[in-house]
């Protein structure tokens, strides 16, 4: 017998792996939760929408808005019938795609997500975890608002983009070349956020990344390894979320924009209000908004859209075994509640109002 044929690699390979675990493949998971024709054309439609807005023929502005991270379904889905309220009204000036985060980016450790720990006991439960998610985009569509996603895991997108009508790539992944290839082949628009020391040309790098054909190693939806070959993202922007200072002022969006420029790029640019732009400060966001709102009114055409970290209640709490969470309330970064979001969204539809008026 041939030594090497029964040669043992136990001692060299997944010496660190504690365990492995079957997982569902994409397509059983969109065979049970099927998106039905209407949910199809929602999501269709906002794409265009929002494809519109950021090519220009569209002079509404896109507002990202909801939780931080979600951890309830029932709690997110008495947020989105709260929020459609405000999206139909103020649909002419605003449009409003709910912010429905699963998978949350940790500077160190911590709880990361709904996917991957969706009893938030530590059970990574993930199999669960991309079900209940796959079924609240599905609740939340029926509603009828769109939604936006961070996409921080790279298999993930196979088993709920379909349903995402706007993606989001963090401050801690805009360098990553596996997600600007990400983008590259999504087929919804997708922001990419400045560094988090505020550098925006990182991100403009990104987007001319993500316009380009790439070919990359991806799981397909039946669960294969394949190759991928990407046309390209034409719908990517910035998003100005904060560094070692805040970056939404007038002259911070003349400098992102000169960038852009100088890169080739539309000069246009979204708002997030919170991280690093609030000073981690969740109410601050209802301030920045103001002043973002003020250059908007003033005739500013190049701010696309914000994004505004809110849910039912305001700030956040941490999760303690043995004691409920309170309702309505984040668990991971602090937001404004629902009332205080209220009169933010109302101010920038009247920005917009007189936007159009000057």
């Amino acid at each position: 017998m041939n030594p090497e044929s029964t040669h043992d690699t136990t001692r060299i390979d997944d010496t660190r792996i504690g365990a492995v675990r079957p997982l569902i493949t994409p397509a059983l998971l969109l065979e049970d939760l099927p998106a039905p024709e209407a949910a199809q054309a929602l999501v269709e439609e906002s794409r265009a929408a929002i494809s519109r807005v950021l090519h220009g023929a569209d002079d509404r502005l896109i507002v990202v808005v909801g939780p931080c991270s979600i951890h309830d379904h029932d709690q997110a889905m008495e947020y989105a019938r709260r929020l459609k309220s405000e999206a139909d009204a103020l649909s002419n000036e605003l449009l409003i795609v709910m912010r429905v985060y699963f998978e949350k980016p940790r500077t160190t450790v911590g709880w990361k997500g709904y996917i991957n720990d969706p009893h938030l006991d530590g059970s990574f439960a993930i199999n669960e975890g991309l079900r209940v998610a796959r079924r609240l985009l599905l609740d939340v569509l029926n509603v009828g608002l769109p939604v936006g996603c961070e996409f921080l895991d790279l298999l993930s997108p196979q088993f709920i983009s379909d349903l995402v009508s706007w993606g989001a790539i963090g401050a801690r992944t805009t360098e990553s070349q596996s997600h600007r290839q990400l983008a590259s082949g999504l087929s919804c628009p997708v922001g990419f956020k400045n560094g988090t020391d505020g550098g925006v040309k990182v991100a403009a790098d990104a987007i001319v990344a993500a316009r380009s054909p790439h070919a990359f190693m991806g799981m397909t939806k039946m669960g294969l390894s394949a190759i991928f070959e990407t046309r390209g993202n034409d719908d990517c922007h910035v998003i100005l979320r904060g560094g070692k200072v805040p970056n939404y002022a007038n002259a911070d969006v003349e400098a992102a924009c000169a960038l852009l420029k100088a890169s080739g790029l539309r000069e246009q640019v979204m708002i997030d209000v919170s991280h690093a732009n609030s000073s981690k400060q969740h109410a601050r966001q209802i301030v920045v908004a103001e002043d973002v709102a003020r250059q908007i009114a003033a005739g500013d055409h190049r701010i696309t859209g914000l994004m505004i970290e809110s849910h039912l209640e305001e700030g956040r709490q941490d999760i303690v075994a043995g004691q409920p969470l309170k309702p309505g309330v984040s668990i991971t970064d602090a937001c404004i509640s629902f009332e205080q979001t209220v009169p933010v969204l109302r101010g920038l539809a009247d920005a917009v109002r007189s936007r159009r008026g000057g």
